[in-house]
């Protein structure tokens, strides 16, 4: 049994309110009342309310609770763990378990252990929870996501995905989920979790809303803090899909599309204030290219690391389709770039661009992303080639050699 629940603060955001029974918690959840029970009996995790005739409802910091133990749970979490976690949570992390329950998957939950041992939880696919509504907000115009019942997926049966799939232990996340320690996870990590959560309910409308990035918005912290953790969590589970299914061509498909959007509404503001445009010469003589690894099926660090660049006024042409090293060769004495990058999430990316590009131009500035310290060995020796560890710390070398020229 983990310990008593903290003393609530009276200061949040989420508006008091009666409480909820058990039975309208559980649909909000996606889970059977039989599981609220079990998590209240053997964790704690119960309604903290009363109403005048003494019955117990949950208030709003208990569904708060109740989502971040739910979503560890499905994370792979041991229960225990999860439910620790959940009664030490604080205001922030309750805030984004509240913010973002509108893109979890509803599944339904049941414990198939025996009573008294350690949960064993079962789930079946069932559709997406919508948060409760306002009160006095207009019903949505078609089905429980406001979109047409035909767009997505919903009601059928499906095995959502085994936690740890992945055997490379290269990857920051292929150690799968920790259990929670003292101090609470990142504001973000509720985002991270309601992104995966998405994919893998083929909810293109809840990937969307998630990464959607204004034209204010900075693609770099955009993509360190929020795609890329998804993008690698998401690659370590197995899923038995359908036919047409696949949870990672819905995230990336979303997160181009994020990208499109938002490169296009930052020129439009751009120009509108009296700045040149995409093609003007000015922005063109100092382009830079970048290509994707061969083997990447998608290469969305590589368009992350374009628009991060056109945020800081640079241009960024990336490479895309069957780029051999004879034709990368070409490309670079057609464009004439200040500077090549090497964008990827691979832990041991082919090279052979590299090498053809510096053999060819060994003067010109090259940046490799990099983590694994293995692959490092295979790049070419020069002062003009250099391997970056993190993508912040690629667009700081790439941007820096910009202003240099």
């Amino acid at each position: 049994m983990t310990s008593s629940r903290p003393a609530q603060s009276s200061g949040g955001s989420r508006a008091s309110s009666p409480g909820l029974a058990v039975a309208a918690v559980a649909r909000r959840l996606g889970v059977a009342p039989a599981t609220l029970r079990t998590w209240d009996r053997r964790y704690g995790l119960g309604p903290s309310g009363r109403t005048a005739g003494s019955h117990r409802r949950y208030t709003p910091d208990d569904v708060a609770r109740l989502l971040v133990m739910r979503r560890l749970t499905l994370e792979g979490v041991a229960p225990v763990d999860a439910a620790r976690a959940a009664v030490e949570a604080g205001e922030a992390e309750l805030e984004v378990a509240t913010r973002t329950a509108a893109a979890l998957p509803a599944v339904q939950v049941e414990d198939e252990s025996e009573d008294g041992a350690e949960p064993d939880f079962a789930e079946t696919f069932l559709g997406t929870v919508e948060a409760p509504a306002e009160a006095g907000a207009e019903d949505p115009p078609a089905g429980k996501d406001g979109v047409d019942p035909k767009e997505e997926p919903r009601g059928r049966a499906r095995l959502r995905a085994l936690p740890g799939g992945a055997t490379g232990g290269d990857t920051p996340a292929a150690a799968g989920p920790r259990p929670a320690s003292g101090a609470a996870p990142a504001p973000t990590s509720g985002r991270v979790s309601a992104l995966v959560d998405a994919a893998l309910a083929y909810s293109r409308t809840a990937c969307d809303n998630l990464l959607a990035l204004g034209p204010e918005g900075d693609p770099a912290t955009w993509w360190t803090d929020l795609v890329e953790p998804a993008w690698l969590r998401l690659s370590e589970r197995t899923v038995l899909a359908g036919p047409g299914e696949m949870p990672e061509v819905v995230l990336a498909t979303a997160a181009l599309r994020a990208l499109r959007h938002y490169t296009e509404e930052f020129e439009r503001v751009m120009v509108e204030a009296g700045g040149p445009p995409a093609n003007h010469p000015s922005r063109m003589r100092k382009i830079v290219l970048v290509f994707a690894a061969p083997d990447e099926v998608v290469p969305l660090s590589a368009h992350a690391l374009a628009a991060a660049l056109a945020a800081q006024g640079s241009m960024a042409r990336i490479v895309t389709g069957p780029a051999s090293t004879h034709r990368s060769v070409e490309l670079v004495t057609m464009v004439r770039p200040t500077a090549v990058v090497l964008a990827t999430t691979q832990n041991k990316p082919d090279l052979d661009v590299v090498h053809a590009v510096n053999e060819s131009y060994p003067e010109l500035p090259i940046f490799v992303g990099l983590r694994a310290d293995a692959a490092a060995t295979d790049l070419p020796f020069g002062p003009t080639v250099q391997r970056v560890r993190s993508f912040t710390g690629l667009l700081h070398e790439v941007l820096a050699v910009i202003k240099a020229r």
